[in-house]
């Protein structure tokens, strides 16, 4: 018996893929912004794919604080820029 793969939209492409090919960003219930790798931290999550263009285009549309409900501080959108950069993406 085969499991199922979960699937998740990308929030800057809005295209499905398998839950591990993305980077998820949570909300945690205390209101603070992470990535996080392991996909399984308490909270509201909202995935981008690992390109650079995508999270591009999720900042720019402003897509990822309408999925997480809160803005995005210019050192989390640092952080997930440096993490694209060591998982060699474009």
């Amino acid at each position: 018996m085969t499991r199922k793969i979960p699937y998740r939209m990308c929030v800057g492409c809005r295209i499905h893929r398998a839950k591990r090919e993305l980077i998820r960003v949570v909300r945690t219930p205390e209101g603070t912004l992470l990535l996080d790798p392991t996909g399984k931290k308490a909270g509201r999550g909202a995935y981008i794919c690992p390109q650079r263009e995508c999270f591009q285009k999720a900042l720019k549309n402003r897509a990822l604080e309408r999925a997480l409900g809160v803005d995005v501080s210019p050192d989390l959108q640092r952080e997930i820029e440096e993490t694209l950069i060591k998982m060699g993406v474009d």
